[in-house]
Protein backbone atom coordinates (compact mmCIF):
# COMPACT_ATOMS: atom_id res chain seq x y z
CA UNK A 1 0.00 0.00 0.00
CA UNK A 2 1.21 3.49 -0.86
CA UNK A 3 0.06 6.69 0.81
CA UNK A 4 -1.20 9.31 -1.62
CA UNK A 5 -2.43 12.87 -1.16
CA UNK A 6 -5.40 14.26 -3.10
CA UNK A 7 -6.61 17.88 -3.28
CA UNK A 8 -10.31 18.63 -3.67
CA UNK A 9 -11.78 21.90 -4.88
CA UNK A 10 -14.97 23.35 -6.35
CA UNK A 11 -16.42 26.80 -6.99
CA UNK A 12 -19.54 26.19 -9.11
CA UNK A 13 -22.93 24.88 -8.04
CA UNK A 14 -22.82 23.76 -4.41
CA UNK A 15 -19.09 23.44 -3.71
CA UNK A 16 -19.31 22.16 -0.14
CA UNK A 17 -21.83 19.49 -1.15
CA UNK A 18 -19.65 18.54 -4.14
CA UNK A 19 -16.67 17.97 -1.84
CA UNK A 20 -18.77 15.94 0.61
CA UNK A 21 -19.99 13.71 -2.23
CA UNK A 22 -16.47 13.39 -3.62
CA UNK A 23 -15.23 12.21 -0.20
CA UNK A 24 -17.85 9.45 -0.21
CA UNK A 25 -16.80 8.40 -3.72
CA UNK A 26 -13.07 8.50 -2.89
CA UNK A 27 -13.74 6.21 0.08
CA UNK A 28 -15.23 3.68 -2.38
CA UNK A 29 -12.32 3.58 -4.86
CA UNK A 30 -11.19 -0.02 -5.17
CA UNK A 31 -8.03 -1.03 -3.32
CA UNK A 32 -8.00 2.36 -1.60
CA UNK A 33 -8.61 3.39 2.01
CA UNK A 34 -9.45 6.97 2.99
CA UNK A 35 -7.17 7.87 5.91
CA UNK A 36 -7.43 11.56 6.76
CA UNK A 37 -9.61 14.48 5.69
CA UNK A 38 -8.70 18.13 6.31
CA UNK A 39 -11.15 20.82 7.24
CA UNK A 40 -12.88 22.61 4.38
CA UNK A 41 -11.43 26.01 3.46
CA UNK A 42 -12.78 28.97 1.51
CA UNK A 43 -10.20 30.38 -0.89
CA UNK A 44 -10.04 33.04 -3.54
CA UNK A 45 -9.33 31.79 -7.07
CA UNK A 46 -5.62 31.58 -7.98
CA UNK A 47 -4.82 31.82 -11.70
CA UNK A 48 -8.55 31.38 -12.26
CA UNK A 49 -11.82 33.28 -12.09
CA UNK A 50 -15.32 32.95 -10.72
CA UNK A 51 -16.58 32.68 -7.16
CA UNK A 52 -14.48 31.59 -4.19
CA UNK A 53 -13.54 27.93 -3.96
CA UNK A 54 -14.09 25.38 -1.24
CA UNK A 55 -10.95 23.25 -0.86
CA UNK A 56 -9.74 20.31 1.20
CA UNK A 57 -6.98 17.70 1.15
CA UNK A 58 -7.19 13.98 1.92
CA UNK A 59 -4.72 11.18 2.38
CA UNK A 60 -5.41 7.66 1.19
CA UNK A 61 -3.62 4.34 1.18
CA UNK A 62 -3.88 2.59 -2.15
CA UNK A 63 -2.70 -0.45 -4.04
CA UNK A 64 -3.52 1.28 -7.33
CA UNK A 65 -0.70 2.62 -9.46
CA UNK A 66 -0.62 6.46 -9.71
CA UNK A 67 -2.19 6.59 -13.18
CA UNK A 68 -5.00 4.21 -12.17
CA UNK A 69 -5.73 6.32 -9.09
CA UNK A 70 -5.83 9.48 -11.22
CA UNK A 71 -8.22 7.79 -13.68
CA UNK A 72 -10.50 6.89 -10.75
CA UNK A 73 -10.44 10.54 -9.67
CA UNK A 74 -11.38 11.61 -13.21
CA UNK A 75 -14.41 9.30 -13.06
CA UNK A 76 -15.53 11.07 -9.87
CA UNK A 77 -15.02 14.47 -11.51
CA UNK A 78 -17.06 13.38 -14.51
CA UNK A 79 -19.88 12.17 -12.26
CA UNK A 80 -19.90 15.70 -10.78
CA UNK A 81 -20.29 17.10 -14.32
CA UNK A 82 -16.77 18.51 -14.47
CA UNK A 83 -16.26 20.36 -17.74
CA UNK A 84 -12.80 21.01 -19.18
CA UNK A 85 -13.31 23.74 -21.81
CA UNK A 86 -10.84 23.41 -24.67
CA UNK A 87 -8.10 26.03 -24.51
CA UNK A 88 -9.16 27.31 -21.07
CA UNK A 89 -6.71 26.69 -18.23
CA UNK A 90 -8.02 26.64 -14.63
CA UNK A 91 -11.65 27.35 -15.56
CA UNK A 92 -14.21 27.50 -12.73
CA UNK A 93 -15.37 23.98 -11.91
CA UNK A 94 -17.99 21.85 -10.19
CA UNK A 95 -15.24 19.57 -8.87
CA UNK A 96 -11.48 19.35 -9.21
CA UNK A 97 -9.50 16.40 -7.85
CA UNK A 98 -5.72 16.56 -8.12
CA UNK A 99 -3.28 13.81 -7.22
CA UNK A 100 -0.63 15.78 -5.34
CA UNK A 101 1.67 13.11 -3.96
CA UNK A 102 2.04 9.36 -4.39
CA UNK A 103 4.51 8.18 -1.79
CA UNK A 104 7.93 9.52 -2.73
CA UNK A 105 7.34 9.06 -6.46
CA UNK A 106 8.77 11.70 -8.76
CA UNK A 107 7.62 11.33 -12.37
CA UNK A 108 6.64 13.37 -15.37
CA UNK A 109 4.56 11.82 -18.13
CA UNK A 110 2.08 13.36 -20.56
CA UNK A 111 -0.69 12.06 -18.24
CA UNK A 112 0.66 12.76 -14.75
CA UNK A 113 3.35 14.80 -13.01
CA UNK A 114 4.30 13.90 -9.43
CA UNK A 115 4.59 15.67 -7.15
CA UNK A 116 1.96 18.09 -8.47
CA UNK A 117 4.09 20.82 -10.06
CA UNK A 118 2.41 23.83 -8.37
CA UNK A 119 1.33 22.39 -5.02
CA UNK A 120 4.03 24.31 -3.15
CA UNK A 121 2.72 27.60 -4.65
CA UNK A 122 -0.88 27.22 -3.42
CA UNK A 123 -2.17 28.10 0.04
CA UNK A 124 -5.33 26.13 -0.76
CA UNK A 125 -3.13 23.01 -0.93
CA UNK A 126 -0.50 23.72 1.72
CA UNK A 127 -2.76 24.86 4.58
CA UNK A 128 -5.13 21.85 4.53
CA UNK A 129 -2.23 19.48 3.76
CA UNK A 130 -0.24 20.66 6.77
CA UNK A 131 -3.36 20.41 8.94
CA UNK A 132 -3.48 16.64 8.42
CA UNK A 133 0.20 15.95 7.63
CA UNK A 134 2.25 18.54 9.56
CA UNK A 135 5.56 16.84 8.71
CA UNK A 136 4.80 16.38 5.01
CA UNK A 137 7.75 16.56 2.66
CA UNK A 138 7.40 17.28 -1.05
CA UNK A 139 9.81 15.01 -2.95
CA UNK A 140 12.49 17.07 -4.62
CA UNK A 141 11.43 20.26 -2.79
CA UNK A 142 11.61 19.62 0.97
CA UNK A 143 9.25 20.24 3.90
CA UNK A 144 5.84 21.53 2.75
CA UNK A 145 5.79 23.94 5.69
CA UNK A 146 8.79 25.77 4.24
CA UNK A 147 6.54 27.19 1.49
CA UNK A 148 3.85 28.76 3.70
CA UNK A 149 5.61 32.12 3.83
CA UNK A 150 5.59 32.42 0.05
CA UNK A 151 1.77 31.96 -0.11
CA UNK A 152 0.79 34.14 2.84
CA UNK A 153 -0.84 36.71 0.51
CA UNK A 154 -3.34 34.11 -0.81
CA UNK A 155 -6.67 34.46 1.01
CA UNK A 156 -7.78 31.31 2.85
CA UNK A 157 -10.13 30.72 5.79
CA UNK A 158 -11.33 27.56 7.48
CA UNK A 159 -15.05 26.92 7.14
CA UNK A 160 -17.06 26.11 10.27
Amino acid sequence: MTEAVIALGANLGEPKKALEQALKRISKIEQTILLKVSSFYRTAPVDSSGPDYVNAVVTVETELEPEALLRALFVIENEAHRVRPEGVHNAPRTLDLDLLLYGDVVQQTPFLTLPHPRMHERAFVLVPLLEIEPDCRIPGKGPAGDFLESVKDQAISRLP
